[in-house]
């Protein structure tokens, strides 16, 4: 099936990378600001762009374009429909300066639905002089019907393993970019905050893994400098800024944005958390907010919420959903009667009250944490007390507990609603998980598809047991036999979805770090 995307020539998208690989060595060292050198060519007194450009947050007639300036500067951005940039609009954006890390965004629009973009961003100085310019590409979404085809997946850099120079960086981002979808909803755990990386470690199988090494990766984050660290190392491979170059972003965040299993007032004191001397987590997730949003191409709603609904044309909802900024402690995970759970009551009524009024042929939510695949957190468990939980579900296949009760009512209210799918990541493997009411023993909702995958540049891990509230099945797996196996024994993973604007039937692909795909399911509307 054709998108408007596949349209983009090859040439395109190399182009963009090759401009971002000119500006940040692969080897360069981050610590909230960036060491990188200017080009050859370029006056050093002109500005510089230091981590390529990004996209996001397109709807059909604009986005969101993100740079990053080394010094204060005005941000410039060309529009065109072609990349030669003839009859180009021009745009003035923000005055990128310390205060936001150098970092800064301007939304586009006044753009037509369903067609491929390019962009030109360049730095003009105080003094006149402007910087090299870089160029990207993003799709805006369609009004009518149209085929479209989209990627997910999520976890970057995580249980110390880096960006490695053997494998040519992080090489599972240049094969979703190869796959040229629409736009790619990250999952979460963009970074890993609390998880340092060292030159080497060794693998499973007894090769030893070389990470690229940063001076922010060198402790777990605790400052807004090395939050924002981790952002700026990530862009240091130019795999990712290639993709970042040519794939609009859909972003949530989860826990790793902060630091493990992490929920809304917890302190860390009496943890077993290595390294950390601010022990209320409150603090850390208000810098990583800060970070988050400075360092993507995102744009927070009103009071810096970040669940939202992306409407995508006639065939496609996409409902962003936020399962750590309202979350319930995890001790409490049993609780007989929590109505709020992991998402809050507001935010509960808000997906109920979204998927109930859609429109669109397919809704696709993207829960950052999985529904029924059990995932403990030993870092709160309490003596003598019931195991504490990370995600949704305990593992006793009776009736709704904890934060089950308010997922059992989500799934009674909108149990009339047609073709409603959930897209996770967060367990580092890839699944695809059938729910029916017959072999659950809560039964008021109707069958769907739940869709794991992950993780793009971190440990693999086993496939973990499933809880039979809501009648969980694995009918696929991919996952290694041992716990964290690296980026290059062959356990990273992203997915796609495609709609066909024809039979409107939307097929998701489980795909491998080279984009092969391992399992393909096709779902028919109803």
């Amino acid at each position: 099936m054709s998108s408007p995307h596949q349209s983009l020539s090859r040439r395109t998208i190399l182009r963009a990378g090759a401009a971002g690989a000119l500006l940040v060595p692969a080897g360069a060292v981050l610590a909230g600001r960036s060491s990188a050198q200017p080009s050859p060519t370029l006056r050093r007194d002109r500005p510089t762009l230091t981590h390529g450009v990004a996209a996001g947050e397109i709807t059909a007639s604009s986005a969101l374009v993100w740079a990053r300036s080394d010094t204060p500067a005005r941000m410039l951005v060309e529009t065109a429909a072609t990349e030669d940039f003839a009859n180009a609009k021009s745009l003035r954006g923000p005055q990128l300066t310390p205060a936001s890390d150098g970092t800064g965004r301007i939304r586009v629009a006044g753009l037509e639905p369903g067609r491929t973009v390019h962009y030109r961003v360049t730095l003009e100085g105080d003094d006149g002089a402007t910087s090299e310019p870089l160029t990207g590409v993003f799709v805006t979404a369609p009004t009518a019907a149209a085929d479209i085809t989209f990627a997910w997946s999520g976890d970057v850099a995580g249980q110390g393993w880096g960006i490695n120079p053997d494998l040519g960086g992080m090489p599972i981002f240049g094969a979703i970019a190869d796959a040229r979808p629409d736009f790619f909803l990250h999952s979460g755990d963009a970074i890993y905050a609390d998880g340092p990386i060292a030159e080497t470690k060794k693998q499973n199988n007894g090769e030893v893994y070389r990470s690229v090494t940063a001076d922010a990766k060198n402790q777990p984050a605790q400052t807004l400098d090395q939050f924002r660290g981790n952002y700026a190392y990530n862009l240091t491979d130019k795999q990712y800024r290639r993709f970042a170059s040519s794939v609009a972003q859909i972003i949530q965040w989860d826990d790793h944005e902060v630091l493990n299993n992490w929920f809304p007032g917890e302190d860390l004191t009496g943890q077993k958390r290595d390294g950390y001397t601010e022990m209320r987590v409150d603090v850390l997730a208000e810098r990583a907010h800060r970070a988050w949003a400075e360092w993507q191409p995102t744009q927070l709603a009103a009071g810096g919420r970040l669940y939202r609904k992306v409407p995508y044309g006639p065939l496609l909802d996409v409902f962003v959903l936020d399962m750590r900024s309202y979350k319930d402690p995890n001790p409490d995970a049993w609780n007989p009667d929590d109505s709020d759970g992991i998402l809050g009551a507001e935010q509960t009524r808000w997906l109920i009250d979204e998927l109930r009024t859609s429109t669109a042929t397919w809704k696709v939510v993207a829960n950052d944490l999985p529904i029924s695949i059990v995932v403990p957190d030993t870092n709160t468990d309490r003596p003598g007390a019931r195991a504490s939980m990370e995600a949704v579900a305990q593992g006793d296949d009776g009736a709704p507990l904890g934060r089950e009760k308010a997922f059992a009512r989500i799934f009674s209210a909108t149990r009339d609603v047609a073709n409603i799918v959930y897209l996770t990541a967060d367990v580092h493997y890839a699944a695809a998980i059938s729910y029916e009411p017959e072999r659950a023993d809560y039964q008021d909702f109707a069958p769907f598809w739940e869709f794991v995958t992950g993780p793009l540049q971190a440990g693999a891990f086993p496939e973990s047991p499933l809880d039979g509230t809501f009648g969980a099945k694995y009918e696929f797996v991919h996952a290694p036999a041992e716990p964290d196996s690296s980026p290059a024994e062959g356990f990273a993973h992203f997915g796609t979805v495609t709609i066909s604007k024809d039979s409107r039937s939307l097929t998701v692909d489980l795909r491998d770090a080279t984009g092969t795909s391992l399992y393909r399911k096709e779902l028919t509307p109803r």
